[in-house]
């Protein structure tokens, strides 16, 4: 039993006395709590133990998501009442997105070490690290044209479209305006090798972890196809209409749609296009071989590496690390050089090997820090879109490029 509530309260006490649990249970194929009415009927005579074994849902894991969604939902009211207002007026601001399985954790630690080290400051800090799953368009709103002053001094979040597209952070980029100043001459292992280095050329953008793409075979509708191994298998005709991508997660389908678009050209995208057959949060990738819906259920769903850790043993659901590398969306850490002196201390922080343990232990997102252990195998390789590609590409304009040829597909389809 937690603190919150037990497995054996009914699951209407518990939306009553947590609404932010409702979106999980939603999101995990408790369709009918979404609605009032049938959360009252349904909520009050089935208690959540119950719950998740006609779901054939792991208990301990699905309360573990619930107590999470209740503490960031907590952290964020706490937060909003003890930390500084992003419009304080403070003498450096930092902003960005955390990492939904993270959030909380992360939030700790850093709230924490606030409080540890806030007599060593002598300036006043303004910060807003929301959840990931809201997105970056307020960070996007607040970018005033040609403005360096309107930028925040410390900046960390994914996104190719936010931290590359020329009408955002990319004029900025083109301007020298950023520096890496983590001081790491090699980062892990894992991505600083012979076939993957992360750190940016042009010293100006840092990594602090990556957000890696995998397969979930469902073999129960696998039939007679081959077990798809590789990106190149998913884009045959015999995976058209068969998988589902996670387009709710921008980040990471910008990523996928760059990579693809890179490695197999405009067919590949078209290709990809041909495959979907619809997008669902990873939550419920993970429970889709026990939902028949209209639009049928997905041979193989693509989500980040996290969700797959989520599947029971006994589940038709097996994961498959792609063979030439999990497509990765780096969660990168932007520093304004002019303040970098008064940064300095948070980039520390937040390439810690505490907060790599975090990211890659907690969250599975596999850290640059050299001292964590990823716990990753050798044939566990990454496909990065890489820096010259990156700084050759105007890369807002590509992922348009992509977009509209990847929806013409789906049209077409």
């Amino acid at each position: 039993m937690n603190k919150y509530f037990d497995i054996k309260d009914k699951v209407y006490d518990i939306t009553e006395k947590y609404p932010e649990t409702i979106d999980i249970f939603v999101a995990n194929g408790f369709e009918q709590l979404g609605n009032e009415k049938m959360r009252k009927i349904m909520g009050k005579t089935i208690s959540l133990e119950m719950a998740c074994m006609t779901k054939k849902v792991n208990v301990e894991l699905f309360t573990q998501k619930l107590i999470d969604a209740i503490e960031s939902n907590r952290m964020s009211v706490d937060s909003a009442l003890a930390a500084p207002n992003q419009n304080n007026g403070g003498d450096i601001k930092i902003e960005g997105v955390l990492p939904c399985p993270v959030r909380v954790p992360l939030l700790e630690g850093f709230n924490a070490w606030m409080d540890e080290n806030k007599d060593k400051f002598d300036f006043k800090i303004d910060y807003e690290l929301k959840s990931a799953n809201l997105g970056v368009d307020w960070i996007k709103e607040r970018i005033e044209s040609d403005n360096e002053d309107s930028l925040s001094d410390l900046f960390m979040s994914a996104g190719f479209d936010l931290f590359f597209d020329k009408g955002l952070m990319g004029k900025f980029k083109a301007r020298d305006i950023f520096e890496d100043i983590t001081g790491l001459d090699k980062l892990n292992k894992d991505f600083d090798n012979e076939e993957i280095d992360l750190k940016d050329p042009q010293k100006q953008y840092s990594v602090i972890a990556v957000v890696p793409a995998v397969f979930m075979v469902n073999t129960e509708e696998l039939g007679d196809r081959k077990m798809p191994k590789s990106w190149a298998d998913l884009l045959k005709p015999e995976f058209e209409n068969s998988v589902s991508l996670p387009m709710r997660d921008f980040d990471l389908f910008n990523a996928i749609l760059l990579n693809i678009y890179k490695n197999y050209g405009e067919e590949g995208i078209t290709n990809l296009g041909k495959t979907l057959l619809r997008s669902m949060h990873p939550a419920e990738m993970v429970k889709s071989h026990t939902k028949k819906t209209n639009s049928g259920i997905p041979t193989v769903t693509i989500m980040p590496y996290f969700f797959t850790k989520m599947v029971r043993n006994e589940s038709p659901l097996k994961p498959v690390w792609p063979e030439d590398g999990a497509i990765i969306s780096p969660i990168f850490l932007l520093a304004k050089k002019k303040t970098k002196d008064k940064t300095k201390p948070f980039v520390d922080f937040f390439f810690s090997k505490e907060v790599g343990e975090i990211l890659s232990t907690n969250g599975k997102f596999p850290s640059t820090n050299p001292e964590v252990d990823n716990e990753l195998f050798s044939t566990q390789k990454f496909m990065w879109l890489g820096w010259d590609y990156i700084n050759n590409h105007d890369i807002g304009e590509l992922i348009r490029k992509c977009e509209k040829i990847f929806h013409d597909a789906v049209k077409e389809e």
